[in-house]
């Protein structure tokens, strides 16, 4: 419960009434418990859109979908989304790349990445089939936070502190293995075969980031796993989208 509690405290901004005590490792530890927090978040948005969908346009609707998980989760893994796209266009040394991260400024290839980042993950939910919509608010932000662990678990360091060191510390093989059988589990439950096919997709557009991450910087920060985690969210609603338009495995 203990490490249940530290997940929801770092992945919102939601304040719980409870005080627990942060261990050097613990961070890392709680990663285990990243896919539930993500169904929280979820169910969040399912009975949000439950409540607004009788009462407004559906293009208004989803729109306040996407600011509710933004304000919710305090906009941590988009900030990541745009340090990493600004690094990226500094075109330079790993040094230099980690520093514009570092920079608490949003250059403009940043505030262009946020941009298209929000609109392309308002366009797949308003495009998503009516029929599978709450199984889908479900689910996309439980696979974007296993992103987080895959990212997280097995990584160098790119740099010796951080958000990102600090969870380095203590993520192991448990949390991965116990992260992913939820989100197998959520997924199945959820979308039946479109969920399994959903997140073996995301394991590997995960991975490609990750061993990107790797090459180019040494190892993962915390910007490059909140980047991962955006993404992820982007992706998961994207897949999804084809598989329910192409009817593949429904």
């Amino acid at each position: 419960m203990r490490l249940l509690v530290l997940a929801f405290q770092f992945l919102t901004i939601v304040p719980i009434p409870i005080a627990v005590r942060c261990e050097e490792r613990d961070l890392g530890r709680s990663m285990s418990f990243f896919p539930l927090v993500g169904l929280a978040l979820g169910a969040m948005l399912a009975g949000a859109d439950y409540l607004l969908s009788p009462v407004l346009p559906r293009a208004v609707g989803d729109l306040l979908l996407v600011v509710l998980v933004t304000v919710v989760t305090g906009a941590l893994h988009l900030d990541g989304l745009s340090d990493v796209c600004d690094g990226l266009a500094a075109r330079g040394s790993k040094e230099r790349f980690l520093e514009v991260m570092k920079d608490s400024r949003v250059g403009a290839v940043g505030a262009v990445a946020l941009v298209l980042a929000l609109g392309l993950k308002y366009q797949a939910l308003l495009a998503l089939p009516a029929s599978s919509k709450r199984e889908a608010l479900l689910f996309f932000p439980v696979a974007a936070r296993f992103a987080q662990v895959q990212m997280t678990v097995g990584s160098a360091r790119a740099r010796q502190n951080g958000l990102g060191s600090a969870f380095l510390t203590g993520a192991g093989g448990a949390q991965f293995v116990t992260a992913f059988i939820l989100t197998l589990g959520i997924g199945f439950l959820l979308l039946g075969l479109n969920g399994l096919a959903c997140s073996f997709v995301l394991y590997f557009v995960t991975w490609a980031i990750k061993s990107w991450s790797h090459r180019r910087l040494g190892g993962v920060t915390g910007d490059v796993i909140g980047c991962a985690s955006e993404l992820n969210e982007i992706a998961a609603l994207l897949v999804l989208l084809v598989l329910f338009n192409r009817g593949w495995l429904s």
